[in-house]
């Protein structure tokens, strides 16, 4: 029996039946449509009130009555922008009956400049408009309507009110989106707070960023030692250097748990001094010493040359010195192990400058994966933040060395 070979055909997207009537129909049974026309309703019946109690309206013509009373509102409704609560509770009820996709859009702080008053000001008078507009037309179309419906020839006029229905509730629909659109506009946040918030998401990632470098510097640093030293002392055995290889193990652990509580202290935005002295304390250009022993208990010999006047540096400039030559370090002792290390710190016309040189390890190519390395990406944006320069690559005198030169300014932002 030959086998039959069944097939199922599925509708192409946006071809199902009915799909167009739908979303024809869907917005006008959407609760936020009518929320939105209560929302312009008020706006209405404000200008209904003002027209019903304007004075001097005798024996005048209807034309001079309006302009006379829109004139009244637009004063009224002027002088009440200027109260800065005003911006505040239009904001909430705006968030609460023109249902924004973000509510951050609409923003619910009180005026606090003139141009926030301003705004304010051509809100309240955009939003009584447009609500006027949509009140007069459902009023001055329905009337006629209602009579059509109502009298002798009802009947006839009887499949018109499907129609009248439909156009009324996209007119609904379109007023209120548009009135969504002016109140994102007039009572969202002016550009210059979206300037401000900008600076301030970006002051906040790159503090983010900077607590990454602390810790990608200090543990990655405390992990190279660690096990560059658990791999000696197997290797070597003999007992009094596995007691000096432990020794160095708990004290870089120790100073790396420092860090770690430091870098915590900050992302908790703890007070300062919540959480001891050691653990806010910042490393600087004093406690390299401390740093150089380690590697050297690690096996990299360290020849270092410290040419900096007692408080020459600002805090910042000695904690990132810090932590520069710190990731130099750390390099040499993950990619040259057991190779001499040269370090090189000086103030020489008004700049710091940062020598870290070391031979490559005898394996051919084991110091050029530090080009794309986080850790050297890490120094070149600690150098440009403090506006200097970092370069680090093999030496240009062709004697097997990798070098990591950067040079700060002594004055930041200079």
């Amino acid at each position: 029996m030959p086998r039959q070979t069944m097939f199922r055909l599925r509708p192409r997207r946006g071809g199902r039946p009915g799909g167009a009537p739908r979303r024809a129909l869907a917005p006008l049974v959407a609760g936020a449509t009518y929320a939105r026309l209560l929302h312009l309703l008020v706006g209405w019946i404000f200008a209904g009130v003002i027209l019903m109690i304007y004075p001097g309206t005798y024996d005048k013509t209807l034309g001079t009555i309006l302009v006379q009373a829109v004139s009244l509102d637009v004063v009224l409704l002027v002088l009440v922008a200027l109260v800065p609560a005003v911006r505040r509770a239009e904001g909430v009820q705006a968030r609460l009956l023109l249902v924004p996709d973000r509510e951050e859009d609409i923003g619910v702080e009180p005026s606090r400049t003139w141009t926030d008053r301003r705004r304010t000001a051509g809100w309240l008078v955009g939003r009584v408009a447009l609500g006027s507009a949509v009140g007069f037309a459902i009023v001055l179309g329905l009337a006629p309507a209602f009579d059509l419906l109502t009298g002798p020839d009802a009947l006839r006029y009887l499949p018109l009110a499907p129609l009248l229905a439909f156009g009324y509730g996209w007119l609904a629909v379109w007023a209120g989106r548009l009135q969504l659109a002016m109140a994102a506009r007039l009572l969202g946040p002016s550009p210059a707070e979206r300037l401000a918030e900008a600076e301030l998401r970006a002051e906040r990632l790159l503090e983010r960023n900077r607590l990454a470098r602390e810790l990608h510097d200090s543990i990655g640093h405390a992990l190279t030692v660690t096990v560059l030293q658990a791999g000696a002392a197997r290797e070597v055995g003999d007992a009094a250097f596995v007691a000096k290889a432990l020794e160095v193990i708990e004290e870089t652990g120790r100073q790396a748990m420092e860090d770690l509580e430091r870098t915590l202290v900050l992302l908790r935005e703890t007070p300062a001094g919540a959480a001891g002295g050691a653990a806010t304390e910042q490393p600087g250009v004093e406690q390299l010493p401390a740093l150089f022993d380690t590697a050297r208990a690690a096996g990299n010999p360290v020849e270092a040359r410290i040419e900096v006047p007692t408080g020459a540096l600002p805090g910042v400039l000695s904690r990132e010195s810090y932590r520069i030559v710190q990731e130099g370090v750390t390099n040499a002792l993950k990619y040259a192990p057991g190779e001499p290390v040269d370090v090189r710190i000086a103030v020489r016309d008004g700049r710091l400058e940062l020598r870290c040189a070391n031979r490559l390890a005898p394996a051919a190519g084991r110091g050029t994966p530090r080009r794309g390395g986080k850790g050297l990406r890490g120094i070149r944006e600690r150098a440009t933040l403090l506006g200097g320069e970092a370069t680090a690559g093999p030496s240009a005198d062709g004697d097997g060395a990798w070098v990591l030169d950067v040079r700060l300014p002594l004055r930041l932002g200079s």
